[in-house]
């Protein structure tokens, strides 16, 4: 029996219950008598679920790295940014051999099945001129660039004069297949607050609790109030505003 995804069955019940209540609460304000509004907002609840349910699984089926591996994968890309040369050529060497491959070094220069590897870890994206200064010094050699990233220029110059590439994932999934991670890694346990992560705690799903609250109060109290108007276009921004933070928003 598969086991049941809860944060899964959880988002797609918090989406068709937000439907059915601003949907329920738009029809009573056009006068609809209460059990045919129910009805039609159950059926209109019970779309915009499946639809939902439909596309979170989709987008979760699209994940090939999970939040504990993306943090393992960031931890040794940084660990190859900051260790010396000749300590990430060694590391390569052994993961190199550990998939089977014919690797050896010939002094600064790394070989893989009879073809240069050259590594080269950085902390921001590879830019064209540092790929441009890796052709000057190969020339027609062929040779394949093992990188965290690469700029779109860099990736298409290279890509122009049929130089290989491989990235950060594909680094990740070299380590990992062959069981040679290197250890310790260096900052390896080192929390780093970035601008991304108070971006992503900004916009995180747990922030989505609080407006669908204040929103759902809103909307039941325009069944029971004389103007109605204001209660119906504030909770229904308010419950907006919790499915779009709830949908599109981080995981803690």
């Amino acid at each position: 029996m598969r086991k049941i995804d809860l944060p899964f069955a959880a988002d797609t019940l918090f989406y068709t219950f937000s439907a059915w209540l601003l949907s329920l609460c738009v029809l009573r304000y056009y006068r609809v008598s209460f059990p045919l509004a129910a009805g039609a907002a159950v059926l209109l609840a019970l779309g915009i679920g499946t639809l939902a349910a439909l596309f979170l699984y989709a987008r979760r089926e699209k994940r090939v790295l999970t939040k504990k591996a993306r943090a393992a994968r960031d931890a040794l890309l940084l660990h190859l940014a900051l260790e010396k040369g000749e300590r990430v050529r060694a590391a390569l060497l052994e993961a190199f051999r550990a998939d089977g491959s014919e690797a050896h070094c010939e002094g600064d220069c790394l070989k893989r099945d009879g073809e240069i590897a050259v590594p080269l870890y950085t902390m921001q994206p590879l830019s064209a001129d540092a790929a441009a200064a890796l052709l000057r010094e190969y020339g027609k050699e062929p040779f394949t660039l093992w990188c965290n990233d690469l700029t779109p220029e860099a990736e298409k110059l290279l890509f122009s004069f049929g130089k290989k590439t491989k990235k950060g994932d594909e680094t990740y999934a070299l380590f990992e297949r062959t069981g040679t991670t290197p250890s310790p890694l260096i900052c390896g346990e080192l929390p780093r607050r970035t601008a991304r992560t108070k971006f992503r705690a900004a916009f995180s799903k747990r922030n989505a609790r609080p407006y669908f609250i204040s929103g759902a109060l809103l909307l039941v109290m325009s069944l029971f109030t004389f103007f109605p108007v204001y209660y119906l276009l504030s909770g229904g921004i308010l419950l907006s505003c919790a499915v779009c933070v709830r949908f599109f928003g981080y995981s803690a």
